[in-house]
């Protein structure tokens, strides 16, 4: 049985190597930062399904491409300051804070 088994997993094995280690790493040591990219994508998704908007639309409001949008939706882009900024005219949502 345990043969058999052996054998089973061995025929279905991926033919390229897993990276989750590697990602599950790379997710540990960025972690600050992806909150925050994290949490961004979550305001730009509600501002969107609230005004019934497209990637596309966004893409043009904020001036880049559709693609980006789509990594910014997906919580793991590391956003620039001046990208946050475009995206607080569109929305009207503060992003960024400081106590001081």
């Amino acid at each position: 049985m345990q043969q058999k088994t052996l054998q089973y997993l061995e025929s279905h094995q991926s033919a390229t190597p897993s990276k989750w280690r590697e990602e599950a790493q790379w997710r540990r040591e960025n972690n600050e930062w992806l909150r925050y990219s994290r949490k961004i994508a979550i305001v730009l998704l509600s501002y969107m399904k609230q005004e019934h908007l497209t990637q596309a639309a966004i893409a043009e409001r904020i001036g880049c491409t559709q693609q980006y949008v789509s990594r910014i939706l997906k919580g793991t882009e590391n956003l620039t300051i001046e990208t946050i900024a475009k995206i607080e005219r569109v929305t009207g949502f503060k992003l960024l804070t400081f106590d001081v």
